[in-house]
Order: structure tokens, then sequence, then C-alpha cells
């Protein structure tokens, strides 16, 4: 679908999971464009979004708790296309567990969060450490550490069921104190639990720390320490996003969207203009044949 009067690339946002992710990126694409310079309605990029709060829990599903999320992500992905969005994004961490099964469904390209963070990473900082904070499902699928060894970076992040672990779990999981369940509002014990897991990367040898679930986003401003970075996959899928709207960085071509890539390859962040070319002739291709 085109939008009347639209030449930038559309965003498609999947939201939902959980439901302040989506709100809290959102909040960031705006601040990021006003630090651009917006400074009136029609400066902001025109964004989709669908906030899919019936999808099944991540974690859950990839414990065969749940159903399998994978109907559910492409069932909302083809809604984002079909409305008109150019790429995907989707602010859960643990849903990227997913992306292989997903992406071939898609004829739009889903920005890999680990894989564009991991690049940023290697890119703008000079350490080799690097602590994960994420839920079980995350890490037990290693999305954070396989995109980190991808770069030369060295993963380190508690063991599933180990204390640090599970007090990152309860944080955002516990039924009446945790994240989720909070909303907005982080509870001290939420933070005082996420704190001592920071800790505990810290006497690992963590040079810096990646916020890897979208929760902890909302309480990243209230733990973060001066003397340990952060990196919020949030904000590098919003400068990304923005840039991508605005000309500034092309879109990947499919099936090769954000693949690991070795440092002879050019930067997931700026794939060639002939590329991008081939991407939007394919993309034409599909929408004349009623892709």
């Amino acid at each position: 679908m085109a939008i009347v009067g639209q030449k930038q690339l559309i965003p498609g946002i999947l939201g939902g999971l959980g439901p302040l992710a989506h709100i809290e990126f959102e909040r960031r694409l705006i601040a990021k464009n006003v630090a651009r310079g917006a400074c009136a309605d029609q400066d902001h990029p025109v964004w989709i979004l669908v906030s899919a709060s019936s999808i099944p829990d991540r974690t859950q599903s990839l414990a065969g708790q749940v159903s399998d999320c994978t109907p559910w992500l492409v069932q909302y992905g083809q809604i984002l296309e079909r409305a008109g969005a150019d790429f995907l994004i989707i602010p859960c961490n643990t849903a990227h567990a997913f992306y292989a099964q997903v992406q071939p469904h898609l004829q739009v390209p889903w920005l890999h969060l680990m894989h564009c963070t991991s690049r940023f990473i290697a890119e703008q900082y000079d350490v080799k450490r690097i602590g994960i904070l994420a839920t079980d499902g995350t890490l037990q699928t290693g999305l954070y550490s396989r995109s980190l060894l991808n770069v030369g970076l060295i993963p380190i992040c508690p063991a599933i069921a180990s204390p640090p672990q599970q007090q990152v779990m309860q944080s955002i999981y516990h039924p009446k104190w945790g994240i989720k369940s909070s909303g907005i509002q982080v509870s001290n014990r939420a933070l005082a639990h996420l704190k001592q897991a920071v800790e505990w990367l810290q006497h690992q040898g963590a040079e810096l720390v990646i916020a890897g679930c979208t929760e902890l986003s909302v309480a990243l401003p209230q733990i973060a320490d001066p003397s340990l970075p952060w990196i919020d996959p949030l904000d590098v899928a919003a400068d990304l996003a923005l840039d991508l709207c605005w000309g500034d960085r092309v879109l990947p071509l499919l099936p090769e969207v954000y693949q690991p890539r070795t440092s002879t390859e050019h930067s997931i962040f700026c794939p060639p203009a002939s590329q991008f070319l081939q991407g939007l002739k394919r993309l034409e291709v599909s929408q004349n044949q009623g892709g």
C-alpha cells in the first residue's frame, strides 16, 4: 500500500512484546529525531505500528510451554508489510529467536537487534568483554553471544538458574513487583535485583553491559552506573531506523539482511548503493506480482 505524499522509507514496528516496549521505542524515535532538528509534526517520520500483545510469551514458547510464536510473528509482520512498511523492527529481544523461521515469509527486511547492536559496539567502543542481561530464552538461544563472537567480542552472561540470572528473571516476570506487572513505575525491588546482577557481571570482568530485554530498557535510566557503559539495543535500533528513514543509510538486501559479515565485507550499516537499488527492484517486482 502506497502512503500518499510519502517519500521516506517507512518502519513497521511490531510491538506489544511486552506492552511497554514499543512505547519506549517510539519515545526514543521522537526524542532522537528532535535532537536531529525536528521541530514540527511534519519533521518526524511516518511509521506503522501494530501492538501484537496476543503473541504467546517468547520465553515460554521456546521452552515448549505455550504455542510456537512463528505463525503469529509472520501474520503480524505481513500485516505491517501490506500496510506499507519498508522494513520491520520488533522491540523484543527474545522474539529474534524466531528470526530464521519468520524472515523467509516476509518481503521486507526485519532488522536484527543483536547483529545491529554487536556491530555498533565493535565499531564504537574499545572494549572486549561484554556483559549481557537478558531473559532465559534469549540466553539459551545464544542470540547475543553468537553475534558478539562474530565481531570479535567476548560475551559474559550468567548461567541459567544461577542466582544472578534468577534475579534478572524475577525483576522482569515476578507477578507482584516485576517490570511486566508494575508497568512504567519500576519497583525498588526489581531495581535492587538488577543492580546485583550488574555487579556480578562487573566481577566477571564485563567492560560494558547490553540491556538484552526491552523491559530492562525501562529500568535502565534508574540503574545506570557511569563507571560501566550500558548499550540499549532500542537506542541502536532507533538511530538505525531514523538513518534509514531519511536516507542516511541504505536498506540491505533480502535474504542477506544483517547476517554476520567478515571484516572484508561491507558494514551492516552501509551496504553499497548498488545493492540498495537491486533491493528496490526486488520489492517492486514483488509488489507488481501482488506480493
